[in-house]
């Protein structure tokens, strides 16, 4: 283990991370939110799902600093008397967790069909290269809203609204799949016929020890690029659904069902309530696309200029 950190210290990677301001101030931001957001119970004021402390007389109090405001509350409160500052940090642990299961379901199935695709080639390829056609003819979201609105009438609303955070992992994971499964797809075609994968077939590996030992480890760098980009619009797709009212229920406030929850309401006077949780979303996905375009420059060292 100290080997491997000796090594870190010593990288091309570290040392660029070090020379770039924007990706250590995203990066840092991005590790406060991730940190709040694991931590919200020890965080936050109050807790959102406690009916015991939420008072409805409390709805729409404006942030402390406003005439009607109350210090208790420092950002106001929402529609339902909750602490907005406390349900923004729920919210926010809710929206990361779906962003992170739905990158990580939509890496697994890409690289699988990708690595598939790309070494076994012929009809298999044909075939599932199609589908993934298919699939980026239409947009995310319009994807998304199509599984999203089946799920619910497969399951009830009641239901569906008791399973939300699972089902919009599940839902966003196979919206953008096909993106995975083609830049995976890419970098087996050129990798399968090279000298080391020609040495491996001779010794008589397997196909399955060539794909997962050989092949795979030399595509990962654009699989990581790829998932820093894909945790951000994850997020955005989770909050596009829930202002659609597709997503998470008012209930369960994550970022999107929380801009939802607040925007009919934005020109009566409450404007906080749909404000800073938007502004929230806004920095969490400006700071991992930043971080996104850092990581893809430096495993690019053709595009990366120090």
């Amino acid at each position: 283990m100290t080997r491997i950190w000796n090594r870190f210290k010593k990288s091309y990677f570290l040392y660029s991370f070090k020379k770039d301001p924007v990706a250590i101030a995203s990066f840092v931001i991005l590790m406060i939110f991730i940190f709040l957001s694991i931590v919200a119970p020890l965080v936050a004021p109050y807790d959102p799902y406690d009916t015991k402390i939420i008072d409805i007389m409390d709805a729409e109090i404006p942030p402390s600093w406003e005439e009607k405001g109350s210090e208790k509350f420092l950002l106001g409160t929402d529609i339902q008397g909750r602490d907005l500052l406390s349900t923004m940090i729920y919210g926010m642990r809710i929206s990361v967790l779906i962003g992170c299961g739905a990158v990580f379901l939509q890496a697994f199935l890409g690289v699988l069909i990708g690595l598939i695709s790309g070494y076994v080639g012929g009809k298999t390829d044909a075939f599932l290269m199609r589908v993934a056609d298919v699939q980026l003819s239409f947009s995310t979201i319009m994807v998304a809203i199509l599984i999203s609105a089946i799920f619910q009438v497969a399951f009830g609303v009641g239901r569906y609204e008791e399973l939300a955070v699972p089902l919009l992992v599940v839902i966003i994971g196979l919206a953008e799949w096909p993106q995975y499964a083609r830049t995976v797809r890419a970098s087996v075609l050129g990798e399968k016929n090279k000298e080391y994968v020609e040495a491996a077939r001779v010794i008589g590996f397997s196909q399955k020890r060539i794909m997962l030992r050989h092949i795979l480890p030399n595509t990962l760098s654009p699989v990581l690029v790829i998932s820093t980009v894909q945790v951000a619009n994850a997020v955005m797709s989770e909050a596009a659904l829930s202002f659609l009212g597709l997503g998470m229920p008012v209930t369960k406030p994550s970022l999107g069902s929380l801009i939802k929850s607040g925007f009919e309401y934005i020109f009566s006077g409450s404007w906080w309530i749909t404000f800073f949780p938007g502004i929230l979303l806004i920095v969490f996905v400006l700071v991992v696309n930043l971080l996104g375009d850092w990581v893809r420059d430096v495993l690019n060292p053709k595009l990366y200029k120090g």
